[in-house]
């Protein structure tokens, strides 16, 4: 009789552990400090689980996200079994990696919460969406370690959706490195200083900017003890330094994810997150 018996197929708002619950994947090979951060951030009613994409010969190569991209459903779908409300998606390359251009990611976004009933937010449409929010239409963009072929792609589609973008270069470009391996060997990981210094240069090369763009999920060791934090805790640092806002790819996705939900941090994290 027990294999008879069935759990319920739809979750009721009394069988949720947390009011609103958030799903974040991210790609391969990559610890990802998005739902720790979201987390941190989030009031106490805000559960957070992460699914990690599974891809055992990732080679950190566009072509791979985009033979890969069918994943995201995967990834929805699971999160919508087990009660998820909003997902999202950590890493901005897959957005033009997919070759669907901007309203082609509009259109998939859409799909799957037409399919699932759960919204599914890209890391790279976000920014998209904040940017529109902020009402700006000159950017440069910080490709922070972004290989070329990636913050390209990035600057393409963000002029595709129709920005200005002034400039736009990685930390080789700047001049911090001098060679792409160099940014590689880091493994995403920088020192502290580097948040405001390479902003501040990416403001020089474009002072007629309205915003500046952070790529990718960049760490700056600004937290205790030199840990590893990511561009939401410099915003406010680098707000009043630069006097523009800073748009960076988690923030976007965070406040997409915010919105979504109805909810606002617990604390200020720059003129983004302040809109909420």
């Amino acid at each position: 009789m027990s294999e008879q018996c069935q759990m319920p197929t739809e979750w009721k708002p009394e069988h949720k552990l947390f009011p609103y619950q958030v799903g974040f994947t991210c790609p391969p090979h990559d610890w990802d400090a998005a739902p720790s951060d979201f987390s941190s951030i989030s009031p106490e009613t805000v559960g957070v689980h992460g699914w990690m994409l599974h891809v055992p010969d990732y080679k950190h190569q566009l072509t791979q996200r985009n033979q890969r991209f069918e994943m995201l459903e995967q990834f929805v779908h699971c999160m919508a079994n087990n009660g998820a409300d909003v997902c999202g998606q950590v890493g901005s390359n897959w957005v033009h990696a997919s070759g669907l251009g901007v309203q082609g990611i509009h259109d998939f976004c859409n799909s799957m919460e037409d399919k699932y009933g759960v919204p599914l937010h890209m890391a790279g449409y976000a920014m998209v969406e904040a940017l529109r929010e902020l009402n700006v239409e000159k950017i440069a963009i910080n490709g922070v370690y972004h290989w070329p072929e990636w913050w390209q792609g990035t600057a393409g589609f963000l002029k595709e959706a129709g920005f200005d973008v002034l400039w736009a270069g990685n930390f080789a470009d700047q001049g911090w490195f001098d060679t792409q391996q160099d940014v590689n060997d880091c493994r995403w990981v920088f020192d502290g200083d580097l948040a405001e210094k390479s902003f501040t240069c990416v403001a020089e090369q474009a002072p007629d900017a309205d915003a500046y763009i952070g790529l990718g999920m960049c760490n700056f060791r600004t937290g205790p003890n030199g840990q590893p934090q990511r561009i939401l805790h410099q915003t406010n640092n680098l707000e009043q330094l630069l006097g523009k806002p800073i748009v960076g790819n988690d923030t976007a996705l965070y406040w997409r994810i915010f919105k979504s939900l109805s909810i606002k941090p617990t604390d200020e994290y720059g003129q983004l997150l302040s809109r909420l």
